[in-house]
């Protein structure tokens, strides 16, 4: 009997990958990883170099990603299908071996695997191997804390409504905004109407080749749908 294992792999740079998730990847037979079809695939690419040879990659290439609106009802149905055969497929696989899942980031903070895991609940031993969260890859590359003492940190994505945004970035010392890509004209407009924009920064790449760190009112975009908007808190200090 295998488990399904989903490795968290940091916010990009592999030397801020767990010893632990480093030992799975290396010694793994079977790997699926999550990629936009025709691409590499992020995850894997951080990867390259770790696996061991004859493992067999399974690329689980989504169906659909920015081509048509989040609420469009077609878009639940296709990741939906899509989910409820990948978790079948590595339920399967785990009846007789070890997979591991390849996740950017911490696998339960916004990670694609949870649709996984809540499918195979009861069909497969599941373990989880935390990692360091891209937003904390980006904050830190920002050079400056995101909080201070008793500073209250909200984590938004951008995909919210614009009325949404500007009220949760009003009401918060310290911000993290994700998911911005073609979202960016949307959450400046939130920003400045919150009074937050001129403090706000937009990190690209985070702790990969090409990091870009930048105040957002000076970026026009486009920009990576996973860039970080930061707005670091000013609270009590010593």
């Amino acid at each position: 009997m295998g488990r399904v294992i989903c490795v968290g792999l940091g916010p990009g740079d592999p030397d801020l990958m767990s010893l632990r998730a480093y030992r799975l990847i290396s010694s793994a037979r079977q790997v699926a990883f999550f990629r936009k079809a025709g691409r590499a695939g992020q995850a894997r690419q951080i990867v390259e170099g770790m696996l061991c040879e004859g493992v067999h990659e399974l690329a689980m290439e989504y169906p659909v990603t920015t081509e048509i609106p989040v609420s469009d009802p077609e878009y639940n149905r296709l990741l939906a299908a899509f989910y409820d055969d990948w978790a079948a497929r590595l339920a399967d696989l785990a009846r007789t071996e070890d997979v591991v899942v390849l996740c950017e980031g911490d696998p339960f903070f916004y990670g694609s695997f949870m649709h996984l895991q809540s499918r195979l609940e009861g069909r497969a031993e599941v373990e989880i191997v935390p990692g360091i969260t891209g937003m904390s890859g980006c904050w830190t590359a920002s050079g400056q804390p995101i909080t201070w003492g008793d500073d209250v940190l909200t984590v938004l994505t951008a995909t919210l409504p614009e009325e949404d945004l500007a009220r949760r970035a009003g009401d918060s010392d310290a911000l993290v905004v994700m998911k911005i890509g073609r979202n960016l004209p949307k959450l400046r407009r939130a920003l400045a109407r919150a009074g937050r924009l001129s403090d706000a920064w937009l990190v690209e790449r985070g702790t990969m080749p090409g990091q870009s760190v930048r105040r957002l009112e000076e970026v026009e975009g486009p920009v990576p749908y996973f860039s970080i908007a930061l707005v670091h808190g000013q609270g009590r200090r010593p």
